[in-house]
């Protein structure tokens, strides 16, 4: 009898200890947010993260955020680890600085940077430009493309009048200089007062291609969430697509971000402006290939504007965007994804 007692007990006591190890109901901790930031304030070049986050092609924990006045962004980004979208000059010079960030694609696949002349002047290629007054921002990206287009074509950057804080399309037009560096949605539309028929010149054209927008991460972020970067790459493709497969139904949805400040007819022309950095006819949405991102580290050493403290490699990843394009990307549900 006591031995059946003990028996009892023992049985007693393997439930309850089995049951305790293995509750019975939990609840899932909730994901923690994905902190999305631009470079600069809502608008035509942020298009695709816009429109991912209005039609919920984002996991419900993205938080979109714009820093238009922010001075020391990349630093924000590794700070707060989050995902962030700037210049691909802006991003270099920061990793070569030590900031611990990597980028995973881009959303404009090529420089905006142009040469804009008035279309009366006859001023069409870079050689036309020797003896000229070009306006640009100093120390800008599109002061550091200028120069390496002319460095590799060979023409003498001494002979071009280069006058700060011109690069507007107003001192252009009123004759204070002769030409200017400025990104192309910035680029006046024919419907706007004081239009004039202008000459671009498109360093592409000439061989400098460099990414120009991308998407990066702080590393700690790439280190311990890659499924959160493969969801937000995932919708920013989707969201670009959206963008440019119907204008009726995406500018609005772009317009309400602030419609004090956006206006439909702008936002068409700019979207216009920057399709073929968006969607290049010989490529797929937010890829990039190591030749632009080369070309980049050249024109930048070029310009002794740093020095490479970390090779590409360590630096850039191409392993997301492979794994992204792997399986229809429409059939990828916002939230859902395999990770890397």
């Amino acid at each position: 009898m006591i031995a059946l007692a003990v028996i009892a007990i023992a049985g007693v006591l393997y439930r309850v200890l089995r049951f305790e190890s293995f509750p019975v109901a939990s609840h899932r901790e909730p994901a923690a947010p994905t902190v999305v930031l631009l470079d600069g304030s809502f608008g035509a070049r942020f298009a695709g993260e816009m429109i991912a986050e209005r039609e919920s092609f984002f996991a419900h924990n993205v938080v979109l955020r714009a820093e238009p006045n922010n001075l020391d962004f990349v630093a924000t980004v590794v700070r707060e680890r989050a995902i962030g979208v700037t210049s691909g000059q802006k991003f270099l010079l920061a990793a070569w600085g030590g900031a611990p960030v990597t980028a995973f694609a881009a959303s404009l696949l090529d420089t905006s940077i142009a040469i804009f002349t008035l279309e009366a002047s006859g001023l069409r290629r870079p050689a036309d430009l020797i003896d000229k007054r070009l306006g640009y921002r100093r120390g800008s990206e599109g002061e550091v493309i200028f120069d390496a287009m002319m460095a590799q074509l060979r023409l003498p950057r001494s002979r071009i009048v280069k006058l700060p804080d011109r690069d507007n399309f107003d001192a252009l037009s009123s004759g204070e200089v002769d030409a200017i560096i400025a990104p192309v949605d910035r680029e006046p539309a024919p419907s706007e007062p004081g239009y004039v028929r202008l000459n671009v010149i498109k360093p592409q054209d000439y061989g400098i291609h460099v990414p120009g927008l991308v998407y990066f991460a702080s590393s700690d972020l790439v280190r311990d969430r890659p499924s959160a970067i493969m969801q937000v790459l995932t919708g920013v493709i989707k969201g670009w697509r959206f963008v440019y497969g119907d204008y009726t139904h995406s500018v609005p949805v772009l317009v309400r971000f602030d419609p004090e400040r956006l206006k439909p007819e702008r936002i068409k022309f700019e979207l216009e402006r920057q399709r073929e950095l968006v969607l290049p006819a010989d490529g797929r949405i937010a890829d990039y290939d190591e030749r632009r991102w080369r070309t980049l580290r050249d024109v930048l050493l070029f310009a002794k504007l740093g020095e490479q403290q970390f090779p590409l490699t360590q630096l850039v990843t191409y392993q997301f965007l492979r794994d992204v394009y792997r399986q229809p990307i429409d059939r990828i549900a916002p939230g859902v994804t395999t990770g890397r």
